[in-house]
Formats: C-alpha cells, structure tokens, sequence
C-alpha cells in the first residue's frame, strides 16, 4: 500500500477509538476527521462539495424535514386507545404490532415517545410488561421500508454517491418482514420474564427535590425532628448541604440553619407537602414559577444542556420553566440541583411558564412525557393532507418510478405552503448531525478510493477470500456492523462499515447488494444495553428496569435477529 493508505488507515484507527470515546459527540468527531482529510489534502474543496450535496443525502433530509409534519398529526394517539385490553399477550401484540408498523414510516423514537406516556397511564396491563417490546418492536419495525431508520437512508446515500442507482422504498420489505416476524416472536415469549410491577402507589422512582430554608423561616433553630421533616409521607430528607459543607445522611437531631439546602428523594406527587413548611422555598420559587400543574420531560441526546448544569445553562431565560426535582436512572443525584451536570436521558420535573409550549426549542431538547404539550400539532384538512401527501409520495415513487427525492420535495412544498410545516421547525430540527455524518463519511469512502485502499481491500477479496468464503464474509460483515453499533451508534456504524462492505462485494465478484444490506440491517439491531439506543434509553428511564431485564431478553432478540438476517438477506437478494 501506499504511504496515503497507511496515514488513512491510522486515521480511521483514531476515528474508531474517538467514536467509541466521545460517543455524545458523534458529529463533532466525524466533523474533526472532515477537516483532518481536508488539512492532509486527501480530499479537495470539490469532493467535499459534491459529498454535501449528494442525491441520497438530500432525500434523507428532506424525510426528516416531512416526518415532522407526519409526528404533528394525532394518528399515533387515536389508535393507542385501543391496544390494551385485559388480556397481557393481546395487549403486548397489539402495541407490538401497531409499534412495528407506525415505524416503518415514522421515526422509532418519535413514535416510542407518543406511545410512551399511554403505556405508562394504561390500568389493564402492568407497563413493564410492555415498555421493553415497544422499544424492541419500533426498532425492528424501521427495517421495514427505505425510510423507516436513518441507517437505511445513509445506505442509500453512499450506494448512489458509487454510481449505483440505490435502494427503491420497499426493497428492504421482504426480508424486515422476516426479520421482524421471528423478532417479535422471541420477543413475546421473553416478555414473560419481564417484571410486571407497574407504576401502582408507592412504586414511583425517587426524583432529587431540593428547599432552602429563608433566614426568617420559624423552622430555623429546630432540629430536623422538631420541624416535621422527619417521617413525612414518601418523601425522605436525604441530605443537608451547608455553605460547601454536606450532612448525609440526616440525623433526628440536627439543627436547621438558615439558609440550609434541604435535599429530599421520593415521589414527586408529594411535592406539594414541602409547601406546608413555612420559609421552606423549592428551587422552583426562586424563578417565580408555580407548580400546581408540572411537566416531566427527559433530556435528549443533542440537548444543549448535556454536560451542563441548570445555572451554566440559563435553564430558566431558556425555556421558560423551572426545575422542581431531578431523576437519574442507575444512579444516585446529589448536591444541589442547580450545580448537578446534567446528563441525556436525566428526567425533569419543571414548572412552566406561559411561553414554555411555544419555545422553539423544546422539541429539540427534551422528550415531553406529561403535562404541558407544545401546540405544534395539527388537525383536519391539514392533517388529511399530510397523510394523503404522504401516501401520494410513496404511491409515486414505488408504483411510477418518479425518483423520492423529487416526490418528496414537492411534498414538502406543499406542507410548507399549506403551514403545515412552518421555516422555524425546519430550522429548529433540520438534522445537522445526520448531515455532517454522512457527508464525511462520504468524503471517507473517496479517500478510500483515491489513495488506494479500497483497491487493496477488493484486492485481499479477490486473493485471499475465496468463493467458498463468501458467506463468511458476508456474516463478518453482518458481525463486525453489530458490534460497532453497540460501540459507537447505529449512524456512525452504517458509515464507517459501508466502504468495506462495498469493495469486499467487488473483489470477490459478488452483488454488492447482500453485503451492504447486511451493513443496514445489522446497523438498526441494538437490542441488549438501555444505552445503545435512544428508544431503549427511554424505556429503560420510564420503567423500572435493571440491566439484567436488558440481558435476559436483548440477547436472544439480538442472536434471532442476526440469524434471520443471515437467512433472509441471501435469499432475497443472492450473492449471483
């Protein structure tokens, strides 16, 4: 190989150990590696153009931009009415079902987040029974169409970005169909090992809420006993902090000072009970906010306030609201609620103010599991129209072979015109990451070819894997997706394995097609920690999951899923 090579792969090495390290900061990493290529020469202004402004790329943006106008819409919320019923197994297949087929068209977790809140509410069947195969099912359900996860969409980009003419909208129906068959029945039967607890009285996870007591308060000079905040109804006084002096646990006997930081664990329904203490201020007061009607969110992965704390962040001339309690799944919060870094997936607890559903950031920032909903939705001839447009596009791409990109432009012209989608959403969640994602992972795959590495690696095909081997390969490459999807994220995975997956197929002198729908596929199955994926983390937040409940029943969805890609990919689409 050549020096060019080497540099390059000492490049990717370097790329892979930074994903695996920065793992919240996928794009600024790949965005790193962008200008690395560009500073080294190995890639040139026009390359760089060219990748940005890619066919595949451009139809992935503009379906993340129609999806939002498609999770406005109220179908999501009128069908979850009807998914539970007395029975556990209909109920879990129902929600199942109606899981895996809304996510072939709409985002797994957009469709994970609606749903979320219903399952929870839900007095028929235990949530925990449910949450878990709701994740499973949304995943797998996105396998199931073109559009349905943004691996494919990536897929798809760097397959035309190669001359090749892509992916039509059902051409990964047939074998998703079987993956997600055989899915959800393991699923199903490992559901039973689920714990099937619920959300009854008592069993809510404990939020971190935190008082001060005002200098005038009459609590000031009594012992914690003497003040009432000894034994009071599901709510524990966890911790005292005092100037940068911290007194945990909390005696009987010790006296309350004025201007104590009072730290309570338990259940937020309680909060109100705080009030009945005179002097006794909740973080909340301090913004002028009220919280006799609250709103739960959780922190999203590319939230602003990731690594941050409430006070660095100007949480309150931000969003309008106010933090009343704070919760960390597998973890204990400490200290006060104004300096605790902040984390995706932290639940929320806020009081908002009058502008909070209005922000145009909180979509961005934060999944709403209840009480105040932002008034971005939409409802009659609007909403017909989204959907019959939407049905339209699919209908004009699969049925008359006019190319997605240029149904789904004229779509989003007329959900933009029609107001159904307004310029500040796009802004607001135009899907940067995504885009610098794939466009430098673009620009990886031309370095590849202009410094020679992708002939050797077709090459080592050719030499050393021979036709006996092909299924070998293709299962490495299955394998190999997997496992850096664990690592890394699904996006990154997809990107860095399709290169390779590409001109394996070309040195050994086999369709391209098996392999590098072995990279989509494998690149959506993450199925065993609540951290390799965003729906999982959701779940896993809402519920009272353990890292066990994940093992017992991801590793025999995962080693079915893999099977069954094995199976299917090479009878639908052979490898001659």
């Amino acid at each position: 190989m050549s020096l060019q090579a080497y540099a390059l792969v000492g490049l990717l090495a370097l790329l892979l150990i930074a994903l695996v390290r920065f793992q919240q900061q996928v794009a600024s990493v790949f965005g790193a590696m962008l200008l690395c290529l560009l500073a080294l020469g190995f890639i040139q202004i026009e390359d760089l153009l060219r990748s940005a402004a890619n066919p595949g790329l451009a139809t992935l943006v503009v379906l993340v931009l129609i999806s939002i106008a498609l999770e406005k819409t109220s179908l999501l919320r009128r069908f979850s009415r009807f998914l539970f019923s007395g029975s556990v197994s209909g109920s879990l297949w129902r929600t199942m079902g109606f899981a895996a087929l809304a996510s072939s068209v709409l985002n797994n977790t957009a469709v994970v987040a609606t749903l979320l809140s219903t399952v929870k509410k839900n007095k028929k069947v235990p949530p925990t029974k449910l949450l878990l195969p709701l994740s499973y099912a949304a995943i797998m359900g996105g396998t199931l169409t073109l559009i349905g996860t943004s691996t494919n969409l990536i897929v798809h980009s760097m397959l035309t970005d190669v001359g090749q003419p892509g992916f039509h909208f059902f051409d990964f129906t047939l074998i998703g169909l079987g993956v997600l068959a055989g899915g959800l029945v393991v699923t199903y039967l490992m559901a039973h090992w689920l714990p099937a607890t619920g959300f009854q009285e008592g069993t809510a996870r404990p939020y971190l809420l935190e008082g001060q007591l005002s200098p005038d308060s009459p609590l000031v000079g009594q012992t914690v006993e003497q003040a009432g905040l000894r034994h009071l109804s599901d709510l524990f006084l966890a911790e005292i902090v005092r100037g940068q002096d911290r007194i945990r646990p909390v005696a009987h006997y010790d006296v309350l000072c004025a201007g104590d930081k009072l730290l309570f664990s338990g259940d937020v329904k309680q909060v109100q009970v705080l009030r009945q203490f005179p002097g006794l201020q909740l973080f909340a007061d301090e913004n002028g906010l009220t919280i006799e009607a609250l709103t739960e969110v959780i922190i999203k992965e590319e939230s602003v306030l990731r690594g941050r704390t409430l006070k660095s962040a100007g949480f309150r001339s931000r969003f309008d609201a106010a933090v009343v309690a704070i919760r960390r799944e597998g973890e204990r919060v400490s200290g006060r609620i104004g300096d605790i870094p902040l984390k995706a997936g932290d639940f929320l607890l806020l009081a908002t103010g009058p502008d909070f559903a209005g922000r145009p950031n909180i979509s961005k920032n934060f999944f709403v599991l209840s009480g105040v909903k932002p008034h971005s939705v939409v409802s009659g001839w609007r909403e017909s129209l989204i959907w019959w447009g939407f049905a339209g596009m699919i209908l004009a791409s699969a049925g008359f072979g006019v190319s997605l990109l240029t149904s789904a432009l004229f779509l989003l012209g007329a959900l933009i015109f029609s107001g159904c989608l307004s310029a500040n959403e796009i802004k607001r969640r135009f899907p940067v990451e995504i885009w610098l994602v794939v466009t430098s992972a673009l620009c990886i795959a031309t370095t590849m070819t202009s410094t020679g590495l992708a002939g050797h690696i077709s090459q080592f095909a050719a030499d050393t894997l021979g036709e006996r081997s092909v299924m070998l390969a293709f299962i490495g490459v299955l394998v190999t997706t997997y496992l850096l999807t664990e690592l890394i994220t699904n996006n990154a995975a997809a990107a860095l394995m399709f290169p390779v997956a590409y001109n394996l197929a070309s040195g050994m002198e086999v369709s391209y097609l098996p392999m590098v729908m072995a990279v989509a596929f494998a690149a959506s199955a993450s199925f065993v920690t609540p951290y390799g994926y965003q729906t999982n983390l959701m779940v896993y937040n809402a519920s009272q999951y353990r890292l066990k409940h994940f093992m017992v029943c991801g590793v025999p969805v995962a080693l079915t899923y893999m099977v069954l890609c094995i199976v299917f990919i090479p009878l639908v689409y052979p490898f001659y």
